[in-house]
Formats: structure tokens, sequence, C-alpha cells
């Protein structure tokens, strides 16, 4: 969150990993996960990541304990092979099986560099609600807090932004279905988990969505640098929804000029901005200790 909407992250990752570099004879496997509740229509774009590949311990491990994850295949290395098998036997989902694989196999799977912890899973993405099923969802919470994200596009910031919202008690971080990142196993990392936990809602038109949110009584907050007050000072409580800008531009005019408040976060004159995942962890904290 910049101060003069100048700064640029300058950082563009690689959101998809290994998606043509799956081990052959990779079938299937739709009846394997023990279904939840829905949760709504999945809410990616059409044409989204069909072939998800999740990695690491927490995105892995936080996977096997939701049984709205549909697991197709899962590949370890020998030290983390009874680890795995041991989270499928508590998450009553035996009937995955667990392939193994050499630390040189997951690594021509991922792109160079990735920490895939010697484990990594074939998956599909996670059913999410429309914004309407959210609003319908938390009609009778009088508390709720939500991030609204205009353009953030690096799916590491995102999925940073999704661990904060699990540590803070957010309900939902919610995106405009173009320019921001799909479910990836980058995002997946970056979120540690939390990807499971909190709802990653892609809205279509951001400013019709914020729209919805103030119709079912939600506060938008939008962070500025420029603003008068700071969120602190605007001791917003209850249903609301704060509105962060891309990293390089921040706010757009409309999203800006449609949001309730625009607030600060106080900073000293040593440093113009912060990244927008720092931003937005300072926020929910904000919020949650109130």
């Amino acid at each position: 969150m910049s101060r003069r909407n100048k700064s640029r992250s300058g950082n563009r990752h690689q959101d998809d990993v290994g998606q043509d570099n799956l081990p052959q004879n990779d079938e299937n496997r739709e009846g394997n996960a023990r279904r939840g509740r829905k949760r709504g229509r999945d809410s990616a774009p059409s044409g989204g990541n069909a072939r998800l590949i999740l990695f690491g311990r927490h995105p892995v491990m936080m996977a096997i304990a939701n049984p709205q994850r549909t697991i197709h295949r899962i590949w370890a290395t020998e030290n983390v092979r009874d680890e795995i098998n041991a989270a499928l036997a508590d998450a009553e989902r035996t009937d995955i099986a667990v392939d193994s694989a050499g630390r040189t196999d997951l690594d021509e799977m991922m792109p160079p560099g990735t920490v895939h912890q010697g484990m990594a899973m074939h998956c599909a993405p996670l059913p999410q609600p429309s914004i309407e099923e959210f609003i319908a969802d938390h009609r009778e919470s009088g508390h709720c807090t939500v991030i609204v994200l205009d353009q953030v596009t690096d799916p590491h910031n995102v999925g940073a932004i999704l661990r904060s919202a699990a540590a803070f008690g957010a309900s939902a971080v919610i995106v405009p279905d173009r320019h921001a990142p799909l479910e990836t196993g980058v995002l997946a990392k970056s979120a540690s988990g939390a990807l499971e936990t909190i709802p990653y809602i892609h809205a279509g038109n951001l400013n019709q969505t914020i729209d919805k949110l103030k119709g079912a009584h939600f506060w938008l907050a939008g962070m500025d640098g420029y603003a008068e007050k700071t969120l602190a000072e605007a001791d917003l409580k209850g249903r609301v929804g704060i509105v962060m800008g891309s990293e390089g531009e921040g706010l757009r005019r409309l999203t800006r000029e449609n949001c309730d408040f625009l607030v600060k976060l106080p900073m000293s004159d040593r440093i113009e901005s912060l990244n927008v995942s720092n931003a937005a962890a300072v926020a929910l904290y904000e919020l949650y200790r109130k």
C-alpha cells in the first residue's frame, strides 16, 4: 500500500507448477474424497487450473484434512510417506494411494527452486461460494471482516493475505474474476494451508461486489496513503470490508470512490509504503484486537 501510489512491486512470479510434467498414467480418482457440505459453485473463471498441484507440508496436510478437497494423487519421498499415510488415516481417506517419488522426481515436476518438502498432490480446485452465497451464509453475523483485493496479481502476496486472514479471523478474501491469481500451488504454498480454511472468492465485477456488500450492511474501507484518518481512528466495528489496491497502482479511481471511507495506516516518514500483504496483515490485526 503506497502513500503516493507510485511503488512498483516489480515481481511477477510463475503461477503454476509443473502442469506438463506430471508422471504418466495419472488416473482421476473422483470418488476418493469424503464430501462435506458444498460451499457453492467453483468460483474460478472458466478455463481455470484443472490440473492443480499442491506442494509443501502445510498445503498438502491441510488439503488432506479438508473433506471438501478432491484428491487425485499424492507423491511422497520415503522419509515423509508415513506422515502422509497417518494424516490420510486420521481423515478417513485411506483409499487415496501415495506413490513413491524421489526428490529428483519432485524437482522435475516443479519450477526451479520450489520448496516441496518431499511431497506433492494432484487435486481439484476447491469449490467456493458466490458472493451472494457468502452474504447469505453470514446474514446473521453481527461481526464479519472480509478483505477485498483490487487487482492484486502476485500469488505470493495473495497467499500471504489469505494466511493473515486466517490468523486474524477474517471470513473471506474476495477478488475480481480478472487480474487476480487462480488457485495454484504457489498461492497455496504462500498461504501455508489457509486456502483450505478461508473462502477465496472470485466475484466478477469488483464495484458491483462492493455494492452487494454495502447492501448487506458492510462498511467498506479503502486503504489509501492519502486518507485523512487512520484505520484505528475510523473505529470500524461490526461488518467491515477492507479494500486493498494493487501492488503498483493502489486503488483504482472507481473503486476508491465506491468505498464508504478511505483510511490509512500510521507510518513513519522513513519509508514510503508497505507491501500489500504486510499492509493487509496490519489492517486485519487492527480490526481483530478490538
